[in-house]
């Protein structure tokens, strides 16, 4: 049986002691992950002394504003430039969220003795993006491959190369390994590759929808854009109810709003932007002017149709039939699903910050963050749209398919070319006695 102190004086001394002990804990728990260093201030002087007389929260307003309509104002110039500099474009966002991420891991786990580290994870972003790109050549400039020798062969052998070069950095990261340095060492091998997995193969989604035509690559970058600023706005001037513990400043009002402003945001720009070639045809690269091509005749998802309007809308509007692009019903889906699923990867990516005790991935753009902070939800929106062009819009592309067959062998193009004609055959589509 425990003895109790009978001095009161002492007692107190007891539970001042424990709660002391319960504290040091508390703090050795908290610096399993050590601070990161804030990040400084970023902000050009002049917008300092600009607004040096307003108060933070209204500094702070004018600050994102400003440079917000800057960086649309860039995204138009880089439209205006073509599907290139757009691709351009995702490729260096990649590289610089990457960059982010790997940063915070480098700093939290204080990485800094580790060999090699450093080069093996800019040596995997190199592999995997190698292999990706690799593929996107393969399937959208198969005429330009097949006029070059050299490239066949890079092509052929495209994917065993790929993963030789990947092998070569495993093998590189195991002769790395140190004996006090084991677990970190495993810690930071995972963090490359997870930072891998959102960044590089998010972005080749990205890529992917920008092939099936602008639009699909502009609607969604742009209602995620859309939902962000207002919800903001609806947030920062009505905002009273907490949304979500992870992120203390996201509201209902600035949710709902920003739902609401982002469908219709999207129906109206899906209207314009649906009336040019520019924007809805495939981007197909022709080998002959060495150039992007944007010029077809549009799908039926580019053609004006008429449409009967519910019976329950009919005495509300007055009409009986309403002229609207498909696409237009299409953006509906993209829409909601920015502005209601698309948040919780700011939620996911608040969620990391709090976890690693940082405010934001970095301070490349004043008032604003990292390049990472601007693109979280954007990653998760790729997803979707490859996932519903895939799902609703077509399957397979069989200008794509018809592509990939122009680089095989001619004995492996004539087996698919036979085995087409049995299947054709078989169906009742093509005549047996017919001869190709």
């Amino acid at each position: 049986m425990l003895h109790q102190p009978c001095d009161p004086a002492a007692h107190v001394l007891l539970e001042v002691d424990l709660e002391e002990r319960l504290h040091e804990l508390d703090l050795r728990s908290d610096s399993d992950i050590p601070d990161v260093p804030p990040p400084t201030d970023s902000t050009p002087e002049i917008l300092k002394r600009a607004l040096s007389g307003l108060s933070a929260r209204w500094k702070n307003w004018w600050i994102r504003g400003i440079l917000s309509l800057a960086m649309i104002s860039g995204f138009f110039l880089i439209i205006y430039l073509g599907s290139f500099m757009l691709m351009l474009l995702v490729l260096s966002i990649q590289v610089k969220c990457y960059h982010e991420i790997i940063t915070i891991g480098y700093r939290v786990y204080h990485s800094y003795d580790l060999p090699w580290f450093r080069s093996l994870s800019w040596y995997f972003l190199l592999c995997v993006n190698y292999f990706f790109y690799g593929e996107t050549v393969a399937d959208y400039f198969a005429t330009f491959v097949q006029r070059r020798e050299q490239l066949q062969f890079l092509i052929r052998y495209h994917r065993f190369i790929s993963f030789a070069l990947y092998l070569a950095g495993f093998c590189m990261f195991v002769l790395s390994l140190v004996k006090k340095h084991y677990r970190l060492q495993f810690y930071m091998f995972a963090w490359t590759h997870v930072t891998l997995l959102i960044t590089v193969t998010q972005s080749h989604l990205v890529i992917q929808n920008l092939f099936e035509g602008m639009i699909w690559f502009l609607v969604p970058i742009s209602s995620v854009i859309c939902n962000d600023i207002t919800a903001y706005i609806f947030g920062f001037f009505f905002g009273r109810t907490p949304l979500i513990k992870l992120s203390p400043k996201k509201t209902w009002e600035g949710f709902i709003g920003g739902f609401f402003s982002t469908v219709i945001f999207g129906f109206i720009f899906s209207y314009f932007l649906a009336q040019h070639q520019y924007f809805v045809c495939p981007v197909e690269y022709n080998s002959e002017t060495n150039r992007f091509v944007t010029e077809c005749e549009p799908s039926e998802l580019f053609q004006m149709k008429k449409y009967s309007v519910p019976p329950l809308l009919q005495a509300v509007l007055g009409w009986e039939t309403v002229n609207m692009y498909p696409f237009q019903m299409h953006s509906f889906a993209l829409s909601t699903f920015a502005s209601l699923i698309g948040p919780f990867g700011g939620f996911f990516a608040s969620g990391f910050k709090r976890a690693f005790k940082i405010k934001d991935f970095a301070d490349t753009i004043p008032g604003h963050g990292g390049i990472m902070d601007r693109f979280d939800c954007q990653y998760l929106m790729a997803t979707f749209v490859h996932v519903y062009i895939t799902s609703f819009i077509r399957g397979p592309n069989p200008s794509k398919l018809l592509k990939q067959l122009l680089i095989l062998q001619p004995e492996q193009q004539l087996s698919v070319y036979k085995t087409l004609k049995s299947h054709l055959v078989e169906k009742g589509i093509l005549q047996p006695s017919l001869r190709g």
